[in-house]
């Protein structure tokens, strides 16, 4: 057995990213695309009337499956050119075939067609787990759809909201993520058979001059490989603009995690929501009483890197010189790949902690009741001089008592409010309804019904569309 540990491996792909999505993006899916391409390019070829046998499409067939990476490493150290070696290392395994390999095609035509095949299949995983996202947290926005809590703005006390308008929010970013993913996803078009510099120069000549027939082999080629439309116009690559757009989404599922991780963390601290906690689990190797946000202080990690990594697709297709440049070749092969297994990390990593979340209500109720009072404070006002009080009177006594409060509690002191008030009489036409005026579903405004028409009119027809995709989970691997 070889020992790697002496060598880099990215912790995407030994700590972080599914198996499902290192396997898409792993060497030997790729090569093994690239046979799938070389099998209905010469398919077509033969469809199309040149000097292709049956015999040689059906031993390219019977060995599809057949990827020597060794021997293809061989070739490479040699040839210095990766396709050129698989084209070598596949002509040993079919060597009648051998002549018709690769023919009339350049580099581009297996690898960005694989790397589009790859982000499609890419593209369908993470759509999974979005979906799965969106299930856990509308079960969770329907089950505390009325439970009152503190609302804030500039992370400072605002007005009351419930838990579950909150995780509302959090959900309206992830559906509309979702929907942009599929944008994205239905609107990759193949690079087709282009030829060097996308004039489709040499199938003309293979085809003696015949456009007709070139442009047909295009479209079986395409509908081959599973796509309805190839681009019509291409250098020797894919535009680079197109790795923009679909990283651009990803970015956008990377944006709406680092979020709903945040104001998780933000609310671990004041112990009114929690992420998963395991039995065993330990917090921290100084503190054995720490419960620290492990899972979401990780999703806000990776979803940095995720975001930045669509700067690095800005650059690639705004350095493209005009039908292509090989600087984007090296670059490539990290940020698209990452990019997808970082995702697919946070993605996973929501999963579990959107179908743990843990609420601790009473904890809620008394962060909102030490609030309280101040937020009530113009109610209350309104209150008291519907039922006689002097306005002016009742505003300033207000006013003194909001600043005795606030001085307490900077002095590490309960909220007196509620007892001042109680005990001033400007205020005694409303002292019998006080646990009327003060009850926090008072102040939630049309949370609740809002939770319910959202989860009504977006949330369960975009999951009932989709209920085919449901059933991932989310799987913490360390």
């Amino acid at each position: 057995m070889t020992d790697d540990s002496t060598g880099y491996r990215s912790p995407l792909g030994t700590r972080y990213a599914s198996a499902a999505m290192r396997e898409n993006f792993s060497d030997r899916r790729r090569f093994g695309i690239w046979r799938e391409l070389w099998l209905a390019l010469a398919e077509s070829e033969r469809e199309l009337g040149l000097d292709v046998s049956q015999e040689q499409v059906d031993e390219l067939r019977a060995h599809v499956d057949v990827v020597d990476l060794e021997l293809a490493a061989r070739y490479e150290r040699e040839l210095r050119h990766d396709v050129m070696a698989h084209v070598h290392a596949w002509g040993e395994v079919c060597p009648k075939a051998r002549p018709i390999i690769h023919l009339g095609a350049t580099s581009c035509y297996v690898a960005d067609n694989a790397e589009l095949l790859q982000m499609r299949a890419g593209l369908d995983l993470l759509r999974r787990m979005l979906v799965g996202v969106i299930a856990a947290l509308r079960d969770f926005a329907a089950e505390w759809r009325a439970l009152p809590t503190l609302g804030f703005t500039h992370f400072q006390p605002a007005q009351a909201t419930t838990v579950g308008k909150r995780a509302c929010l959090w959900l309206q970013d992830f559906l509309g993520d979702l929907e942009e993913l599929e944008r994205v996803r239905d609107g990759l078009r193949f690079r087709g058979v282009k030829g060097a510099t996308g004039t489709q120069a040499s199938f003309l000549e293979l085809f003696d001059g015949d456009g007709a027939k070139v442009r047909r082999l295009d479209e079986l080629v395409t509908r081959r490989m599973g796509f309805e439309r190839s681009l019509t116009i291409t250098g020797q690559t894919y535009p680079r603009k197109v790795d923009f757009r679909v990283l651009q989404a990803l970015s956008g599922v990377a944006q709406s995690a680092h979020k709903f991780a945040v104001d998780l963390r933000l609310l671990a601290n004041r112990r009114e929501l929690e992420e998963p906690f395991e039995d065993k689990q330990i917090g921290s190797s100084a503190m054995p009483w720490k419960r620290n946000p492990m899972r979401s202080e990780r999703v806000c990690a990776l979803a940095r890197f995720v975001i930045e990594l669509l700067g690095n697709a800005a650059h690639t297709a705004a350095n493209q010189w005009l039908e292509r440049t090989l600087d984007d070749s090296a670059n490539r092969r990290l940020v698209v790949a990452e990019a997808f297994l970082a995702t697919d990390a946070i993605l996973n990593l929501v999963l579990n902690v959107g179908g743990g979340l843990v609420v601790h209500p009473e904890v809620v109720r008394r962060r909102l009741e030490e609030e309280l009072p101040f937020l009530a404070s113009e109610h209350l006002m309104m209150e008291a001089v519907k039922a006689g009080a002097d306005r002016q009177e009742v505003h300033e006594a207000l006013r003194v008592h909001a600043r005795e409060a606030s001085a307490a509690l900077h002095r590490g002191e309960p909220n007196p409010l509620r007892e001042r008030i109680a005990a001033d009489g400007a205020f005694a036409a409303v002292h019998g309804r006080l646990a009327e005026l003060l009850d926090g579903s008072r102040y939630v405004g049309r949370a609740p019904e809002q939770v319910d028409e959202f989860l009504r009119d977006e949330v369960d027809p975009a999951l009932e569309a989709r209920a085919g995709l449901r059933g991932a989970t989310g799987d913490v691997r360390v």
